[in-house]
């Protein structure tokens, strides 16, 4: 089993971050899609897993159930029975009244799209969520 993990720090408390990624209907804004079409992509007979080929998570990919477990500020998605791909999303407090944001996904067998594919899109999923988190602040101050 593969594993990947990254982790960025973001301007907000954690149960501000928790809470916006739970949020029903942000999910698919910020989940690692990618790495699920990536996997669609390679075992689709006509090699077309998200409609457009380019693997930036913004086709027609299906958004997995989140689990949030709110007491942990911890999401959980996907099984590792079902498709090969599992994830998960931890919020720990940090200095200053920011958050310390960790994503994590395994994978198993043939579904593992390699160290460099699943750190771009782990990176790519925090940066996407804090652009969330941002825009929340933003909206909340002004």
């Amino acid at each position: 089993m593969a594993e990947y993990e990254r982790s960025r720090t973001m301007p907000a408390p954690p149960e501000h971050v928790f809470d916006q990624a739970a949020t029903a209907g942000q999910a698919a804004q910020w989940l690692p899609n990618e790495l699920r079409a990536n996997e669609q992509r390679s075992s689709a007979s006509d090699g077309d897993g998200d409609g457009d080929g380019d693997g930036d998570g913004d086709g027609d990919v299906d958004v997995p159930e989140l689990r949030p477990l709110k007491g942990e500020l911890r999401l959980e998605w996907g099984a590792i029975r079902d498709d090969g791909y599992t994830g998960w999303l931890q919020v720990a407090e940090h200095e200053g009244g920011s958050s310390k944001v960790t994503a994590h996904c395994s994978f198993a067998g043939e579904s593992d799209p390699g160290a460099q594919v699943a750190h771009e899109a782990l990176d790519r999923t925090l940066e996407r969520l804090e652009e969330q988190v941002r825009l929340r602040i933003d909206g909340a101050a002004g």
